[in-house]
């Protein structure tokens, strides 16, 4: 494989995990505004949700964008989970 086709398969290989990875996480903000519709939650809750999917979809997309791609396809094809969600969880005081 050229070096150019092994970059090119990266890109795909981590393009594919973002996706992924970005579907989930916009399924636990679709869960949150479910729970407010069904009066399990309420607005700030909501809100902390939306805020954490913000984060996290921040650190998911500098993950895959932002550095070398070989290096992230090689943690994704290698099955390293990143918990995207509970890395943006707010820090306890």
């Amino acid at each position: 494989m050229s070096a150019k086709s092994e970059r090119t398969a990266a890109r795909e290989a981590v393009a594919t995990y973002y996706e992924a990875q970005l579907a989930e996480l916009v399924q636990r903000v679709a869960a949150a505004i479910d729970g407010f519709r069904a009066g399990e939650f309420n607005a700030s809750d909501v809100d902390r949700a939306l805020f954490q999917y913000s984060r996290a979809a921040k650190e998911l997309w500098k993950f895959c964008n932002v550095g070398d791609v070989e290096l992230a396809a090689t943690a994704v094809l290698e099955g390293v989970r990143i918990d995207w969600w509970e890395r943006a969880a707010p820090r306890t005081r």
